[in-house]
C-alpha cells in the first residue's frame, strides 16, 4: 500500500536519487529548476509517496511572483519511480498537493508540464500566456490553475522566485548569477 505524506529530511537522499533516474541529468537544466535552485520549498507542501519503507514518488511546490499577478506556487518536479508508474501515485500527489495549498490559503499553482497529464487536474494555458519563465521552455507547456477564480487576471511578465532560500545550498558564483541573468533576459 502507498502512503502519500509530507515529505522527511530522511527522504532526501532517496528523492534525488529517485529524480536523478526519473528525469536525468537534463533535469537540472530546464527552466523550472532556475526558479527552485537555492530554495527551500513551501512551507508543508513537500510530499513523498512510500510503499514498504520505500520512496516511490515525490512533488514539492515553491513560492513564485506570477509577474503582476502575484504570489503564486510551482509544481514540480513530479516523480514516480518506474516500477510503481501507472498506478495513480503521480495522480495523488498532485491531488494532495492541489488541496494542501488551497487549504493553505494560496491561490494559484503554476507548472512546466505535459498539458494532457495536467489538464486532468484543472491546469491549462490559458492564464500563462503573457507570463515568461528564466530560460528556455515550451511556452504551450507553462500550465497553470487558480485555486481562487480570477488568481491570475492580468498575469503578464517574468515568474520569478520568491520564497525562502536553502542555507545549505552553495551560494552562487558571479558566473552562476550572470548566467541565470543571460537566461533571464
Amino acid at each position: 500500500m502507498v502512503t502519500i505524506r509530507r515529505e522527511r529530511s530522511s527522504d532526501v537522499a532517496a528523492r534525488e536519487a529517485l529524480l536523478d533516474a526519473a528525469l536525468g541529468p537534463s533535469r537540472h537544466a530546464k527552466a523550472s529548476e532556475r526558479l527552485r535552485e537555492r530554495r527551500l520549498p513551501a512551507e508543508g507542501l513537500a510530499f513523498s509517496a512510500v510503499e514498504r519503507g520505500r520512496l516511490v514518488g515525490t512533488l514539492r511546490l515553491w513560492h513564485v511572483c506570477a509577474g503582476a499577478a502575484g504570489a503564486a506556487l510551482l509544481l514540480g518536479p513530479l516523480a514516480v519511480a518506474a516500477d510503481a508508474r501507472r498506478r495513480g501515485i503521480g495522480a495523488r500527489l498532485v491531488r494532495r498537493a492541489l488541496v494542501e495549498a488551497r487549504r493553505r490559503g494560496h491561490r494559484a499553482v503554476l507548472l512546466v508540464g505535459d498539458p494532457p497529464y495536467y489538464g486532468r487536474f484543472g491546469f491549462s494555458a490559458a492564464k500563462t500566456r503573457a507570463l515568461t519563465l528564466p530560460g528556455a521552455y515550451e511556452p504551450d507547456r507553462l500550465l497553470a490553475l487558480e485555486l481562487v477564480p480570477g488568481a491570475l487576471d492580468g498575469a503578464t511578465g517574468l515568474v520569478q522566485a520568491t520564497g525562502a532560500t536553502d542555507p545549505r545550498a552553495p551560494a552562487a558564483t558571479a558566473s552562476q548569477e550572470d548566467d541565470t541573468l543571460a537566461r533571464a533576459a
